[in-house]
């Protein structure tokens, strides 16, 4: 039965910075009624291991467990030293997803750069990534790629961020410990279309990022001139109520239904304020529960 899990996405600065306590975040979390809480691994409060206990406890006593960990590892970089790095992060986030209960931990593939081919940084990445399965294996975690379109902290977008180069990516790794986290908003970042997408790779498909989006103006190929060359996300591309924006959740749960999806959905909202998040929540409790009937909200 899927469950419902919820992402900061609206205090994630403040949360790396430390300007808010991840237990403040608990606490309003709490409210939404979820079943679960989404980590970043560089949340200010996780980064020191002796924190861990203490957070995950504090999560736990609520009712709600920590189900995913959000990682952004950039295996793009063309130095094998600092790319090396990159990796060794990752498996410290992995470590940090099974002490905080996790069962997933994501993946990314990096940032496009310009200095790099497709086939120079493909190879990078799988290698990246196949270099962590041990560890993910060893601790009992599903690394999970998604489908993303740009880290709040990083200068360019996603090297797999087009759907080929995606899909490719996904087939060159094969391992049980090895997973999609489906995001259909990413999607239409790409300018491309979401249920295409998930056609696709349906079948590998362990997690998603429910979120909508929209553009307050312009259209995708302003999007495509702005997203280059600075931190963070273009300002016309904003993240909305779930349900109010351009996915069709029908045809996303029904196709995820169809190939027996049995995971976590983690909200991906809040920009604006809680209200929306609730807002959110709400809509995503009764599409759930219309496609699986037997889902208990907690």
């Amino acid at each position: 039965m899927p469950k419902l899990a919820a992402f900061p996405k609206g205090f994630i600065k403040q949360l790396v910075s430390g300007q808010m306590s991840i237990f403040e975040w608990i606490k309003l979390a709490d409210e939404l009624r979820v079943d679960g809480l989404e980590f970043y691994n560089n949340f200010a409060d996780v980064k020191d291991s002796k924190n861990w206990s203490t957070v995950r406890k504090a999560v736990e006593e609520t009712g709600m467990v920590i189900p995913m960990m959000c990682a952004s590892p950039d295996f793009t970089i063309p130095d094998p030293i600092l790319r090396k790095q990159e990796v060794e992060k990752e498996i410290y986030a992995i470590e940090m997803s099974a002490a905080l209960g996790a069962k997933y931990c994501r993946v990314l593939s990096g940032q496009r750069r310009k200095d790099i081919t497709r086939e120079e940084g493909m190879n990078y990445v799988v290698d990246s990534i196949n270099a962590c399965i041990p560890t993910a294996e060893k601790l009992g975690i599903t690394l999970i790629i998604e489908n993303h379109y740009k880290d709040d902290f990083w200068t360019e977008p996603e090297f797999a961020q087009m759907m080929d180069v995606f899909v490719e990516l996904v087939s060159r790794i094969d391992s049980k410990s090895f997973g999609v986290n489906y995001d259909p908003s990413n999607v239409i970042a790409a300018g491309e279309e979401p249920l295409e997408l998930l056609e696709k790779i349906k079948h590998r498909v362990v997690t998603m990022h429910a979120s909508d989006r929209y553009l307050a103006n312009g259209t995708i190929e302003d999007l495509r001139k702005a997203e280059g060359g600075r931190a963070g996300y273009v300002s016309f591309f904003k993240h909305g109520v779930i349900g109010k924006g351009l996915n069709d959740y029908d045809a996303i749960f029904m196709t995820l239904k169809d190939v027996g999806f049995d995971s976590w959905i983690s909200i991906e909202d809040g920009v604006d304020g809680m209200d929306q998040m609730h807002e959110s929540a709400d809509f995503l409790r009764e599409k759930i529960k219309k496609y699986w009937p037997n889902y208990q909200p907690r």
